[in-house]
């Protein structure tokens, strides 16, 4: 009898494991986290190749000569290439693939192996896109990230992502793989503009929306002293919206999103489509910002929340400082936009909102009637200014 089907069915677990590790002066000769992250590999000199995104080189002229003289220093455990690639900062490095392609033919002529090290420290963009040529660079390169603003330290810099945009749509192309490890330098800050530090406080907003009552209420609190940037208030801030990411990203079951549900992305089905119709003007936590007030208004339409509890997430938002208008508002399509990120999601359309502060619900349908009428409010509002 001629055999008309073989089955082996195949099955097997992966484990991750990373630090994140928070730290001032981390270039400073007696700063050991670097060392130790490298020590962690293996107690001999391991090849390091870093990368730097051109805005923070910019901001901090020294820092080329700081990383040089603790790779000196610490002789015994780096092997430094002799060579610091300088890439653009911000959405310019993930709209094509010419930054992707130099770290690759850094890594080809610098003769990396899988078990060297790129370094990269810069902002969310900088290293979703490197993070996507190390992944892809003999299977992966692995990598070690020093996020260096606000978002990228408490969101962008601390998962398991990467991705560059390609054909007119944002993190078309990407990866999942975990970094080896990540060194949150709160010094990096210090060289940032008030709107990119302001950037950043929507992905903690938006955390503690769906995961914790508490925190957003102490956000709430404290969002005069946010606006201005308390340093002390900050750098809690983005400990603590790290610890509710990193803990979602563990125990959800689904840290590489193979389902359809995405809870972290409340409020981005909004936020991407408005960030590619900006054109990249708007900072992806400015476009976030604007999406948690659009989503928020949806839930409260819906009867899931209160009048109050909408005002609170509204002026709380606005208080920190952020507009939650943008011209880009009267293109937005939210059919299209709904249907690209069912697109990006893969599976059933699956939007998270709000059951109330706190929680999250995820639905699968969205009235787009309703919706519209949201949009329309938010532009409204913006021409009258906040109430």
């Amino acid at each position: 009898m001629r055999l008309q089907m073989v089955e082996i069915q195949q099955s097997f677990p992966v484990r991750y494991d990373y630090a994140v590790t928070f730290t001032r002066r981390a270039f400073d000769l007696g700063n050991p986290t670097l060392r130790h992250v490298l020590a962690s590999a293996g107690s001999f000199r391991h090849r390091v190749l870093p990368v730097i995104d051109s805005g923070v080189l910019a901001a901090d002229t020294t820092l080329a000569e700081r990383l040089l003289v603790y790779a000196d220093a610490h002789a015994d455990a780096i092997d430094l290439a002799d060579e610091l690639l300088v890439v653009r900062g911000g959405e310019a490095c993930k709209s094509d693939t010419s930054e992707v392609d130099r770290l690759h033919d850094a890594i080809g002529r610098h003769r990396l192996c899988r078990h060297s090290f790129v370094l990269v420290i810069g902002g969310g963009a900088v290293l979703d896109a490197m993070g996507f040529a190390a992944a892809v660079a003999h299977r992966g390169v692995r990598i070690v990230r020093m996020p260096t603003t606000v978002l990228a330290q408490n969101d962008a810099g601390i998962g398991v992502k990467n991705a560059i945009n390609h054909l007119g749509r944002k993190n078309f192309l990407g990866t999942f793989a975990p970094p080896f490890a990540v060194i949150d330098d709160f010094d990096f800050l210090r060289t940032l503009p008030a709107r990119e530090l302001r950037s950043g406080i929507a992905e903690a907003v938006k955390v503690a929306l769906i995961k914790d009552r508490d925190f957003f209420d102490h956000l709430r609190r404290v969002r005069r002293q946010l606006a201005i940037f308390d340093r002390e208030l900050l750098e809690d801030l983005i400990v603590r919206c790290a610890e509710l990411h990193l803990e979602h990203i563990r125990t959800s079951g689904d840290p590489f999103e193979l389902g359809s549900a995405r809870p972290l992305d409340f409020g981005h089905w909004a936020a991407h489509r408005l960030e590619e119709l900006s054109g990249a003007e708007l900072r992806h936590g400015e476009a976030v910002a604007i999406g948690l007030a659009l989503d928020s208004l949806y839930s409260q339409r819906l009867g899931m929340i209160g009048e109050a509890e909408l005002h609170a997430i509204l002026s709380t938002l606005e208080e920190i400082g952020f507009t939650l208008h943008h011209p880009t508002l009267a293109q937005l399509d939210v059919q299209i936009a709904l249907a690209n990120f069912r697109e990006h999601l893969g599976g059933d359309l699956c939007i998270t909102l709000l059951q109330e502060i706190g929680r999250g619900i995820e639905v699968h349908e969205i009235d787009l009637g309703i919706m519209r009428k949201c949009v329309d409010f938010l532009l409204q509002r913006g021409e009258a200014g906040p109430c």
